[in-house]
């Protein structure tokens, strides 16, 4: 959430930042709301002060034996008892409405982040690694698994619907070891804390990271009002809501190896086929808290410790800077790292990780405060892929397949495969 003393301060960078983001301006109308909300608090503080001066007059008439007075002094602090509640629902309602109407705005984007329009106007901004060299035909991930008795759709469609999938034997193991090889990466070498958080979250959780309440189209909630997780993000981020940190204790790094599940509301036809979009799917999430001044530098250093990921895995990626009108809602910047797929033959999104500033920590009521600092400051938060465990599976499957139709396990995952060296087809 932006901040409503910036927005007024600001207006004119403001109006500009979301023409950035192809959004209509906004600071004339926040701000005759908050013109509002002032005088309707200033009304029932006026009211209130009236109230506290005549009960003192009271006393005053009475020991001055002036009955008169004081019956006309009783009556008007009965009709301001009577008018108070009135002023402060009043209050409440203004205050609730400007709330929800910054709820709603995007964040406001770097001064770095590159202006456009959608994924088109984005910037490449480093590739590592090369495609694979080999000469057979490469094979979409489904195809593959299918192939190999390992990967059903069908089945999974019987149980559960489309967009789902079930993985089975050999590579049901090698997502595990995918997942395995990234949380220890992350707590073993980057020093991210794991945590098992809950799946399911309350309105206030969603509302922190701002999924809610303008995504709650994209997202599955259940039968007693809880909703189920898009992303680690939530619970992780969450854990600081409401807190007061010493800034001695910034950065916090955790790190999740989850489900998520998403309905996807969004892509109706789009990548139908297979494991690329799905209503559940696993990740390994990265959040970091930190101070005001670090988090940019967090930003670079959380992209890496994704990268490494792909590194080890020797899988080629690229890495964008994501335009302003292709960025997420809550971030000022990201970076989105595309793996190579051969199988498409083409760079597809595996981990987007985003730095947000304050925007979460307001909406959190998340803050720090330093040794010698009487004022608390709101704490910046950061999210990121370490990376999405199913596409880094997908990545495996189409980059370390053999002529024969049997997929290489990459050396880095070789310790979490109990002796298996490459998937063949189920007997």
């Amino acid at each position: 959430m932006l901040d409503i003393k910036w927005i007024r301060e600001n207006a004119e960078a403001f109006d500009a930042a979301l023409a950035k983001r192809g959004a209509e301006p906004a600071s004339a109308s926040l701000i005759a709301l908050d013109e509002t909300r002032r005088t309707v608090i200033q009304k029932a503080q006026d009211m209130q002060s009236r109230r506290n001066a005549a009960s003192k007059e009271i006393g005053a008439a009475m020991a001055q034996k002036d009955a008169a007075l004081a019956e006309n002094l009783k009556a008007e602090v009965a009709e301001i008892k009577t008018m108070l509640p009135a002023a402060e629902e009043e209050e409440r309602q203004i205050t609730a409405e400007l709330n929800d109407a910054l709820s709603r705005l995007p964040n406001v984007p770097l001064e770095d982040v590159p202006v456009g329009a959608d994924e088109k106007d984005n910037v490449e901004k480093l590739k590592w690694g090369s495609k694979p060299g080999w000469n057979h035909k490469p094979l979409e991930h489904f195809e593959i698994g299918e192939a190999l008795g390992w990967m059903d759709f069908e089945g999974a469609a019987k149980i559960a619907g489309s967009r789902f999938t079930i993985l089975k034997g050999q590579l049901a193991r090698l997502e595990r070891a995918l997942g395995q090889f990234m949380l220890d990466t992350h707590t073993q070498e980057h020093g991210y804390i794991e945590v098992q958080p809950p799946l399911l979250v309350r309105d206030d959780a969603m509302y922190g990271t701002g999924q809610l309440p303008k995504f709650s189209e994209d997202l599955f909630k259940t039968t007693d009002g809880r909703w189920m997780i898009p992303t680690a993000e939530v619970p992780l981020t969450n854990l600081v809501s409401d807190e007061i940190l010493s800034q001695e204790k910034l950065p916090l790094r955790y790190t999740a190896l989850t489900p998520c599940f998403r309905s996807e509301a969004g892509s109706a036809g789009r990548d139908t086929r297979g494991m690329l979009r799905q209503h559940q799917f696993m990740k390994c999430e990265l959040v970091s808290i930190t101070d005001a001044e670090s988090s940019v530098d967090e930003h670079e250093r959380m992209t890496a410790c994704a990268q490494e990921i792909l590194k080890r895995l020797g899988l080629h990626y690229r890495v964008v800077t994501l335009c302003t009108g292709d960025m997420g809602f809550g971030a000022q910047k990201t970076y989105d790292i595309e793996v190579w797929l051969p199988g498409q033959d083409t760079y597809r999104e595996i981990s987007s990780c985003s730095v947000c500033g304050d925007f979460q920590a307001r909406r959190m009521n998340a803050r720090y405060r330093g040794k010698d600092d009487k004022n608390t400051k709101f704490v910046h938060t950061l999210n990121g892929s370490g990376v999405a465990v199913g596409r880094a599976l997908i990545a495996v499957i189409e980059n370390y397949l053999n002529e024969d139709g049997s997929i290489a396990i990459p050396d880095v995952l070789l310790p979490y495969m109990g002796g298996l060296k490459k998937i063949e087809k189920a007997n």
